[in-house]
């Protein structure tokens, strides 16, 4: 099975160059989907100056769509059987977590796969977030159907995929990305920003969920007929 790797990026100038060197040198994608979300700072100078070096597609959107349009447009764009969606801003990132998370995937252990990384702010064995983490395996045929509702998301776009999935009793599983670094908005921007930030995204998040009480009714329907 051919794999695509998808990478969403809004002004993360800094760490998106070893992010595309780390997924490359991995040598386990077959394609590599980089979407530049408008950013204002250097990101699609670094992006230009990764591809003198680096075998990957490049999309720029003129002006910032959110994270829901950003990882649409990189799955309008695979061409592969599995995708495999990265943050742009994770460091000590190794080829053992891509493998984690496309192994259940290729051995049809489950239909999406989401990675914790463990060097977050909150433990990662009680983080209640997990479910929102950006690292995931899925099945291009399987995530298709959501594409147009993805590029309404923004930052609820996590949660419209956990929806979606669970609806359709799709099986899910965890894996523990040892060693895998993610930074907070508290580590990236002043304290007032951060809490802006995780205000803003809450709300979208909320938006998601109000505006799929359907996917909800499905899941709460399916659990009732399992019991």
């Amino acid at each position: 099975m051919l794999i695509t790797a998808i990478i969403s990026s809004y002004n993360e100038g800094k760490t998106i160059s070893d992010v595309l060197h780390s997924i490359y040198e991995s040598s386990l994608f077959d394609e590599i989907i980089v979407v530049n979300d408008g950013s204002t700072d250097n990101t699609k100078e670094t992006i230009s100056d990764c591809k003198k070096t680096l075998n990957v597609i490049d999309i720029h959107l003129p002006e910032n769509k959110g994270k829901g349009f950003a990882m649409a447009m990189g799955i309008e764009q695979a061409s592969n059987e599995i995708i495999v969606f990265c943050d742009a801003d994770l460091s000590n990132l190794r080829s053992e977590h891509f493998l984690q998370l496309i192994k259940p995937i290729i051995e049809n252990e489950a239909e999406m796969v989401l990675g914790q990384p463990t060097e977050t702010l909150i433990n990662y064995r009680i983080n209640p977030f997990k479910i929102l983490t950006g690292q995931r395996a899925v099945l291009k045929n399987d995530i298709l159907p959501i594409v147009e509702e993805m590029k309404k998301s923004k930052f609820g776009v996590e949660t419209l995929i956990n929806l979606y999935y669970e609806s359709q009793e799709k099986r899910v599983k965890y894996v523990k990305l040892k060693g895998l670094k993610h930074p907070t908005k508290f580590d990236k921007t002043n304290q007032s920003r951060a809490i802006r930030e995780f205000m803003f995204e809450g709300l979208q998040i909320a938006f998601i969920v109000f505006n799929n009480i359907n996917l909800i009714f499905k899941i709460i329907n399916n659990r009732f007929n399992n019991f």
